[in-house]
């Protein structure tokens, strides 16, 4: 298995011999550089903990009551919602034609991503209309201020204020 490989030098115009090492494995490995020894789990715990850096990223955690919502007051609010609700039917015909929507769409998009060449052309499409997206409305501070009225103007239909 003594085998030599050529590769050149980036800088120089010399070439370089690197000899294959044989492994434990069947097939050669040529490489110049020597292997390292596994990091066990624990020396990477101990290495992640002991540095400065995660100092830094510590989360507290209040112990104050208030901060969290309580989950009876989470289904009080909710039963105060559904009981203000006039027409319960309509409301549970739109949950259900949503929920029917979105298992119909995950159906479609799995048949668009089995057709081989498909999910290449749609991710394109998706491509190309986010860049014409960013060039029409973020690029410039004009149609930044025109996107921003058009999204309070959808708000306000949305909640009926207009």
């Amino acid at each position: 298995m003594a085998a030599t490989v050529f590769a050149a030098a980036t800088s120089t115009s010399m070439a370089v011999m690197l000899p294959c090492l044989p492994t434990t494995t069947t097939t050669p490995r040529c490489s110049a550089l020597p292997t390292l020894p596994a990091r066990s789990f624990s020396t990477s715990i101990k290495h992640a903990s002991g540095s400065k850096r995660s100092n830094l990223f510590q989360i507290k955690v209040s112990e104050d009551a208030s901060s969290a919502p309580d989950a009876n007051e989470l289904f009080n609010d909710l039963k105060e919602k559904w009981d203000a609700v006039e027409n319960k039917s309509t409301v549970i015909i739109y949950g259900g034609g949503a929920v029917v929507a979105i298992w119909l769409s995950s159906i479609v998009v799995g048949a668009i991503n089995s057709v081989p060449l498909l999910p290449k052309i749609m991710e394109l499409v998706g491509l190309g209309y986010s860049g014409w997206f960013v060039y029409r409305y973020l690029l410039f501070k004009s149609s930044r201020k025109e996107l921003a009225t058009d999204i309070e103007s959808i708000k306000k239909k949305i909640a009926g204020t207009e």
